[in-house]
């Protein structure tokens, strides 16, 4: 129905266009969406104000104009009813009740499907997220990085884009000296032995289970034969294979999964980071100065270029990440999405610049940040434990809360603002809590179909629990409060757009939030199960239409569909 609306919307543009001898941009679009008020028609469109910027005519004047076409264009097949023009300009639109019920019966039709489309054709998206440095178990701030951008991965997959997740996995460098060291001191601890500790080691209790998970399990004294540099590097080997051993078990009770796990030792391994350096010198974006190799990140709106590779020979941070991009270049991969914590920020420009040199065109890089999040405990902050080294996990979190409000709590707002996260609202079993409030929705309607269908009410029983749309009037769907949810539920797949174009699962969060209160006004307004048959089975075939949506919206955030609660 709405793909009918915007073939007349467009053909009355161009007739309008046409008589103006104005062209009409490429990249012309326009809003169509239900009103905040029912009132003002079934659904609101903004085309007069696009096209003011096109003719220099005035909106309301335009509106006027394009509602003359449209009376004149109208067909006994036309989904409008009846137009009229507000606010300076906007033209609403009443539709027929016999299409609104069409967008039910799409809806019925495609099920599990209903909301997906092909907006990413032939987009192939190499997605990176977490990514957190194996020195420690996962924090909430990784959690929620984890949260966003699986949402974002299912999201992407159902609006027909090509999605590949990848965990960049920084095994090299000096963290994982700092980890081997620090393990090794602690097992020498544990067998009596005095080691003075590095300064900047890893202090938190888990170091020592590592160490202790060596003397159990693997080599009990036996490293203090080995010669310090092998045994060191034994232990660094085993932290690793230990942490991320937990690390993929919290991910995966996170419902997250990725595709690929990425090694940065394979890059020197490879030597991967001579390649890309060597990609970039042929570009002619190296040069030398003070004995170091630097990158003419300025070239592409850095603020200065950045050193690659330092007098001493040692690449910096930026080398191996530049080679890890060009690998992503060179997988075939057209759009590069990273999500970073905070204290990234500053790093983004010369990655940017990075990746541009590499041959991606700046719409094609969408590098994002995720704040972090405070949790709060009977409205005060949740203090960090005075132990060194220690922290809130995100095991304590979603172990204290449950995973389906730890996901949804962490991708209802936007992830570049800072969250604060109520554990006592997550816990609580009410609809103040939002997660709660959306599957009590759908658990609500599950329940009501039930009902309906085993007969238990006054009225005979409905044939099955789902009737077919085609059999149903859809003209007894003639309230408000059906208008409203009939118009909410038919923005399903808008939304999901709107989140893949931006990158922002949130979209998704706030769109379910709209259609479970939309739901519970009807719910509370109007008797679904009644002594009329026909209205009965048009207000069953509203409220599974919306029980679709909220499964459908629920399942691309990772969150549960409880059938009774």
């Amino acid at each position: 129905m709405k793909s009918k609306l915007e073939n007349l919307i467009n053909s009355v543009v161009e007739e309008y266009c046409g008589q103006k001898k104005a062209v009409r941009p490429d990249n012309f679009a326009y809003d169509l969406h239900p009103p905040k008020d029912t009132q003002h028609g079934d659904l609101a469109c903004n085309v007069a104000f696009k096209l003011a910027k096109v003719t220099c005519e005035k909106p309301a004047e335009i509106a006027a104009k394009l509602a003359a076409l449209f009376e004149k264009k109208s067909a006994k097949d036309s989904p409008v009813e009846k137009i009229e023009i507000a606010g300076g300009g906007f033209i609403n639109l009443y539709l027929r009740k016999e299409d609104l019920g069409s967008i039910l019966i799409q809806i019925h039709e495609q099920g599990a499907r209903y909301g997906a489309s092909d907006f990413g054709r032939g987009k192939k998206v190499i997605l990176e997220f977490v990514s957190a440095n194996p020195t420690g178990p996962l924090t909430i701030a990784h959690g929620r990085q984890a949260a966003v951008g699986d949402c974002l991965a299912r999201i992407l997959k159902f609006t027909g884009h090509g999605v590949h997740s990848e965990y960049y996995l920084n095994d090299a460098g000096r963290q994982m000296t700092m980890l081997s060291r620090s393990v090794w001191v602690r097992y020498n601890e544990l067998l009596g032995m005095e080691m003075s500790f590095p300064e900047d080691g890893y202090q938190g209790e888990y170091i020592r289970d590592i160490a202790r998970d060596i003397i159990e399990k693997e080599k009990k004294d036996s490293l203090l034969k080995e010669p310090e540099e092998k045994a060191v590097e034994y232990c660094g080997l085993y932290a690793v294979k230990y942490l991320m051993h937990s690390i993929e078990a919290d991910l995966a009770k996170m419902q997250v999964h990725f595709d690929h796990y990425f090694s940065e030792k394979t890059l020197y391994a490879k030597k991967s980071v001579e390649h890309a350096l060597e990609v970039l010198k042929k570009k002619g974006y190296l040069f030398e100065s003070e004995g170091a190799l630097w990158f003419r990140s300025t070239d592409f709106g850095d603020d200065k270029d950045r050193v690659v590779k330092k007098s001493t020979g040692e690449y910096t941070y930026l080398a191996p990440d530049i080679a890890y991009h060009l690998s992503k270049y060179e997988r075939g991969y057209n759009v590069l999405v990273n999500f970073w914590g905070p204290d990234h920020h500053g790093y983004i420009p010369r990655l940017k610049a990075a990746c541009q040199a590499l041959g991606y065109p700046p719409e094609a890089i969408h590098i994002g940040i995720v704040q972090l999040t405070t949790l709060f405990r009977k409205g005060q902050p949740v203090r960090m434990s005075t132990r060194a080294g220690e922290f809130v996990s995100l095991r304590e979190l979603y172990e204290e809360v449950g995973v389906d409000a730890t996901r949804f709590f962490f991708v209802m707002r936007r992830q570049e603002s800072h969250l604060d996260f109520d554990l006592d609202l997550a816990k609580e079993q009410s609809q103040e809590n939002p997660v709660f409030y959306l599957q009590y929705a759908h658990a609500r309607i599950a329940s009501l179909l039930e009902f309906a269908e085993k007969g238990v009410t006054t009225p005979p029983p409905v044939a099955g629990s789902r009737p077919k749309a085609g059999k149903v009037d859809f003209k007894l769907l003639n309230t408000p409060e059906e208008a409203e949810l009939i118009g909410c539920l038919s923005q399903f797949g808008d939304f999901l757009i709107q989140a893949s174009r931006s990158m922002e699962p949130y979209r998704l969060a706030d769109y379910l939030r709209q259609v479970a209160a939309s739901f519970h006004k009807f719910y509370s307004h109007h008797r679904i199960v009644t002594e009329d048959q026909e209205l009965t089975k048009a207000r069953l075939l509203l409220s599974d239409a919306t029980r679709i949506v909220l499964r459908n919206g629920l399942e691309l955030l990772g969150i549960s569909q409880p059938e009774s609660m």
